[in-house]
């Protein structure tokens, strides 16, 4: 559902938790990075597997995800990943071997780092990747996008998270849904748990900008990559794991759909099936 809203939200001073952590663990370090208005306590599952088996695990919190949903859709893609590229650099000063994870926005954000640092990363476990916003439980008002983002409209509207809302397990799913349809746009109660109950179309369209970067550069990433993605995908379809897996110039590429889950399928049913191969690939690489 699209929101209009004239509304601002001028507070300096949100209390919105900040859920970055550090989990520590032997020298190698995967660094994870949640998703476009969500919250790094939805990588807190997959965190624990790679702990579990070794790995230090850092997850930072991207630029303005604790502040007003005013100046978060004032962000742009650009300080979305520097932010998480200076915590990227406190750690690689600590730490030879890293190994990058990431959901949705954050796996783009990963390859960017891919790219980068090229000596650094040593692999990537990307989670959903969001080219482009093509999953079955998009509004078709969707094919408008484009048009408003070249428009001061983009600051004023906002895509209400709808059914679905990433998740097919029918327990975890009630429980975000109870948050969502009780939300206000400016409501930040639960922010730190679930994620901001709306997107900014003009956040949306950061994520174009940094999809097209992307895209550009894939053919100069040569870091070993694993793409995980639910067959049925509400938010962003398989095309977008093939467009990746088609163009990057990793040799090493695996690819791999889960049927029994939806967007955020490190928290969804098959969690346990895709930490297990997320381990299992960055493992190949530990020294």
């Amino acid at each position: 559902m699209i929101i209009f809203s004239l509304r601002e939200d001028r507070r300096r001073d949100i209390e919105i938790p900040d859920t970055s952590f550090f989990l520590p663990g032997d020298k190698n370090l995967c660094f994870l990075i949640h998703g476009l208005t969500g919250t790094a306590r939805e990588m807190s599952s997959i965190a624990q597997s790679l702990n579990k088996k070794g790995f230090s695990v850092a997850c930072p919190l991207m630029a303005n995800h604790n502040k007003s949903i005013s100046c978060l859709k004032r962000t742009s893609w650009e300080e979305f990943y520097s932010s998480i590229r200076v915590k990227f650099v406190e750690y690689s000063r600590d730490y030879e071997n890293i190994f990058v994870a990431g959901l949705s926005f954050g796996a783009l954000i990963g390859i960017m780092l891919a790219h980068e640092f090229p000596e650094k990363v040593k692999a990537l476990n990307c989670f959903s990747p969001t080219l482009f916003f093509d999953g079955w439980a998009n509004p078709k008002s969707r094919v408008l996008l484009p048009l408003i983002y070249q428009t001061p409209l983009q600051y004023y509207l906002y895509l209400k998270e709808g059914y679905p809302y990433g998740i097919k397990n029918p327990r975890l799913r009630s429980r975000i849904e109870s948050f969502y349809k009780k939300s206000d746009i400016f409501g930040y109660g639960k922010v730190h748990l679930y994620g901001y109950p709306v997107i900014p179309v003009s956040s949306m369209r950061q994520n174009s900008l940094l999809a097209k970067r992307v895209m550009k550069i894939l053919p100069k990433v040569k870091t070993p990559i694993q793409l995980l993605q639910a067959e049925k995908d509400d938010v962003t379809s398989p095309k977008n794991s093939y467009y990746i897996y088609q163009h990057i110039g990793s040799r090493e590429k695996i690819i791999s759909f889960f049927e029994n889950s939806y967007h955020i399928i490190i928290a969804d049913q098959e969690k346990d099936k895709v930490a297990e191969k997320a381990v299992s690939f960055f493992e190949r690489y530990k020294s």
